[in-house]
């Protein structure tokens, strides 16, 4: 892809500070154009395997509601068994890893840029990114948000409109804002 040899997508994924580069700047025109086209799609096939070509990579059973949306789609890869209820956003300016058997309740949020603290810095529009890994067999739930640098274990749940700020691991359900561990969820056998 032209876009790998892009010094600006090689920062922006290195989590380096970056300006938006011409070829940054077209892919995200690009996809905001192919998304609003997708996202009226009525046939659940049709959407899905559309939305699935923009993006990285995606495993069997993926299946979206509209509205699915991200800024970029090529730093985002998905294993199998992949679900996404309506208004899903994914700000894929740094890289975003999703397991097998990963299910998204509606208005969820992955948020990986990471603005400037500084004013004269976040003026200038630059920005760095923190990658968001989520395992397998992980539910979100509605209205949650994660943000960017957090990596959730295996069996995870994390509940309607939690605020994720940091990383958790396997086998706990987190709730709250900021989220906490509410119990462990460990896996029956």
């Amino acid at each position: 892809m032209e876009i790998d040899n892009d010094s600006a997508y090689q920062q922006m994924i290195n989590g380096e500070l970056y300006l938006e580069s011409p070829i940054l700047q077209r892919q995200r025109r690009t996809i905001r154009r192919k998304l609003m086209q997708y996202n009226q799609i009525v046939d659940n096939d049709e959407r899905n395997q559309s939305i699935k070509g923009l993006l990285r990579s995606a495993g069997d059973r993926f299946f979206v509601e509209p509205t699915f949306e991200f800024s970029y789609g090529v730093n985002i890869t998905i294993g199998d068994h992949f679900y996404a209820n309506h208004g899903v956003t994914i700000c894929d300016e740094g890289l975003v890893k999703i397991g097998n058997d990963v299910k998204f309740g509606p208005k969820v949020g992955l948020y990986t840029p990471q603005h400037p603290l500084d004013p004269a810095v976040r003026r200038t529009e630059a920005e760095r990114t923190a990658p968001i890994t989520i395992g397998n067999d992980v539910w979100v739930g509605g209205s949650a948000c994660i943000l960017p640098g957090v990596t959730l274990g295996n069996n995870v749940i994390v509940g309607a409109g939690a605020v994720v700020t940091h990383s958790f691991p396997d086998n706990v359900i987190i709730v709250g804002n900021p989220a906490r561990v509410l119990k462990a969820n460990p896996p029956k056998d």
